[in-house]
């Protein structure tokens, strides 16, 4: 099942997030991205149509992006397995399953803007 709220948001301005969108372009074949959320939950509706558009003009295909709808009582695929307690929450993981970073509803950035972040500093220190 997918997530209504993940359908990007026509009026996002991809030009205004360069650098958001350089980085998850950057990696935009390399990373996926497990989403999960609930159609029915006002921080999801505020949150994640923005990140789904990031991840669109970041081209991310969407074999990498994985939604998980959760009920009203937070249950759902994956909420044991990965600590769910809070929606809306984005687990990155590098194809070998590790996570390298996790943005979870109470941050003060935007998803997109705050993964991009975690991600260029994870990424970096993996190259350096």
């Amino acid at each position: 099942m997918s997530l209504e709220t993940m359908r990007p948001n026509p009026t996002w301005d991809a030009a205004s997030y360069e650098d958001v969108v350089d980085t998850l372009e950057a990696h935009n074949d390399e990373l996926v991205y497990k989403i999960w959320g609930g159609d029915w939950c006002k921080d999801c509706r505020a949150l994640l149509p923005d990140l789904g558009a990031a991840l669109e003009a970041a081209a991310v295909p969407d074999e990498r992006i994985e939604e998980f709808a959760l009920d009203q009582d937070k249950q759902g695929p994956g909420v044991e397995a990965y600590d769910i307690e809070l929606i809306p929450t984005i687990v990155v993981e590098d194809d070998d399953g590790e996570e390298l970073t996790r943005f979870v509803e109470e941050e003060d950035v935007p998803p997109a803007v705050w993964l991009a972040d975690e991600l260029e500093a994870a990424l970096e220190t993996d190259t350096a």
